[in-house]
């Protein structure tokens, strides 16, 4: 070997060590030479003797599910403050504190929980009381995107705000309204739990009812009005109801011996609260007075508007604001007829999804192996465990639809029953795997072909974070989904803290398109009624229960806009095709 050779193998092995060394120095800088498995940080516990002095906060929602949700902590001796609405100046806080790249709900969130933590210190208060007197309440992660780092994400922010140590308490999107704090400090009882299940219920309705009647409301602004009067009912009624207790119900003499049999008269006691929630005399009662309330707005239905059906990410389809570029103002002050979304929806889809998973996971949890088919008493025994998790599912399901089904109904029909997730899912299976996880999963698929085959909307609009990747895989498939139903008329539209313009151009695109749907759909159907509109509107006039919105137009099969089966409906009201109801009292 030579002597130049033998420079080159020292050069490379002096190379080679001095990379080693830098690595070294490098890794020990970053505290990554003794690396560890990441473990969740330890959250300083909200203990139950802090109840009576610190505040729970909570944001995200509507102002009318937060309303009613502040009403029920209230209600279970909870102090309780919902966040104002996030706005841009939250959106570049978290977007100041957090890292970089996640999804605008995160930076709005967060942004807006320092915004109201840097309010309290204007007001006097000191960090350390802020920290001691305040929790956040709010939606963990479903995992296979940002959204699944969001409770590390707050952490960071905050700290990065000056406000480390603060308490954020979590209940998990994928398992619903279940705490993840598991802290003495938030305590679920039947009455907080019955009580919430209410709340979001109402929520949605009374949600979406504000939306299908101000589109068509005869006197601007009487909506708002009206619902806030409803709104203040409910959450009064929310937080001062009388609690259900079996002892303070029965008999003298009966008392004193259920009292000696506590599991009796727990069981007892749970089932009353359940019926009082449920079908209790005095919520009965609130709703029928909130109907009456609605009743008296008036409306015109003969303004033909467009629906637009409004799908996509969780938060982005709830929102209402700059967190997704103010879009439901928009687009009624563009003449559109908004049809929200409910958290109901995905309250059901969570179950129905966990029965599919269970079904297809029966035979790898199964201790045995199939037993042959005439041993029937083994098969059943094997099938067991899958038979009652498959129960508690569906009866779960069908409680939650049926109560949404009755608020809906108590409400005066205003809002719409939740679409069955069995048929989303077959509807989107075709086109996206019903069993596919992430985000809102085939929902946006599911929905959008299910209010095109039922002619429920004239036009679907999809909301989602910028770069949200489970909504960004349901658009990739929404263009088969649209080659399939040549008629569809499907946007998408990524929200962020900017672009606001570029957005509302695109949907005035489309919306152009849904109008002019919307107003042939209209002059075919008064076509096929052979009468003028001018006696169409002068029969209107003449029975004052068209104008009420608790009147019940039926839907007719091909026909999607308000006006155009308001039309076919007085047309045979006219050549008495049809009797004259009356709106709901």
């Amino acid at each position: 070997m030579g002597s130049k050779e033998l420079i080159e193998i020292q050069s490379d092995r002096e190379i080679n060590e001095c990379v080693a060394a830098e690595r070294l120095r490098l890794l020990h800088l970053a505290g990554l030479n003794s690396p560890s498995h990441f473990r969740r940080p330890v959250e300083r516990p909200f203990t139950g003797e802090e109840r009576n002095h610190v505040t729970i906060l909570l944001g995200g929602l509507t102002w009318k599910h937060e309303k009613l949700i502040q009403a029920v902590f209230q209600g279970s001796g909870y102090r309780c403050e919902a966040l104002p609405n996030p706005n841009l100046v939250a959106y570049h806080l978290g977007k100041q504190f957090g890292n970089a790249g996640q999804c605008n709900p995160a930076y709005f969130t967060v942004g807006n929980l320092i915004c109201y933590l840097r309010g309290l210190e204007d007001r006097g208060l000191r960090k350390q009381e802020i920290l001691d007197n305040y929790v956040f309440f709010t939606a963990g992660g479903c995992g296979p995107c940002r959204f699944g780092m969001y409770e590390s994400e707050y952490r960071m922010a905050l700290e990065n705000a000056g406000f480390g140590g603060f308490r954020v308490l979590l209940f998990s999107q994928n398992d619903g309204i279940k705490a993840k704090s598991g802290e003495p400090g938030l305590k679920f009882t039947v009455d907080f739990g019955m009580g919430m299940l209410n709340a979001v219920i109402l929520g949605d309705v009374i949600n979406e009812a504000i939306y299908n009647i101000r589109p068509y409301e005869v006197t601007p602004g009487q909506t708002d009005r009206v619902f806030a009067e409803v709104m203040e009912t409910l959450s009064t009624f929310l937080r001062e109801r009388e609690r259900f207790e079996i002892l303070e119900r029965i008999p003298q003499g009966l008392r004193r011996r259920l009292e000696q049999k506590k599991k009796l008269k727990d069981i007892l006691n749970t089932l009353g609260k359940v019926r009082e929630h449920l079908y209790g005399k005095d919520y009965t009662k609130v709703l029928r007075r909130c109907r009456e309330r609605i009743g008296q707005i008036e409306v015109d239905r003969l303004r033909v508007k467009p629906a637009v059906k409004i799908t996509g990410e969780f938060w982005a389809q709830l929102t209402e604001g700059d967190g997704n570029f103010n879009m439901f103002a928009f687009l009624e002050r563009e003449g559109a007829h908004v049809l929200v979304d409910a958290i109901g929806n995905w309250i059901t889809y969570l179950m129905h999804q966990a029965k599919a998973n269970a079904r297809e996971r029966k035979g790898l949890e199964a201790p045995d192996p199939l037993p042959p088919w005439w041993q029937f008493g083994r098969r059943i025994y094997r099938e067991l465990p899958y038979g009652k998790k498959w129960l508690l599912l569906t009866l779960g399901e069908r409680i939650w639809t049926r109560q949404y089904a009755r608020v809906v109904e108590g409400l005066g029909g205003v809002a719409h029953p939740l679409p069955p997730q069995s048929d989303l899912a077959d509807l989107a299976h075709p086109f996206y795997h019903s069993l596919a996880r992430g985000g809102e999963g085939h929902l946006e698929v599911g929905k959008n072909v299910f209010y095109t085959v039922h002619h429920l909307c004239h036009m679907v609009l999809a909301l989602k974070p910028f770069g949200c990747m489970p909504s960004s895989q349901s658009d990739g498939v929404q263009s088969a989904v649209v080659s399939h139903y040549p008629d569809m008329i499907f946007l998408p539209i990524e929200t962020a803290g900017e672009g606001e313009l570029n957005a509302h151009s695109r949907v005035q695109m489309a919306l152009g398109e849904a109008k002019a749907k919307a107003k042939a759909e209209f002059e075919h159907c008064l076509a096929a009624t052979r009468e003028k509109l001018d006696d169409i509107r002068g029969y209107v006039l003449e029975h004052p229960q068209l104008r009420s919105p608790l009147y019940r137009v039926p839907h007719r099969e091909g026909v999607a806009g308000v006006a155009a089966n308001f039309v076919l409906h007085v047309s045979d009201l006219m050549t008495r095709k049809a009797h004259l109801g009356m709106a709901e009292p």
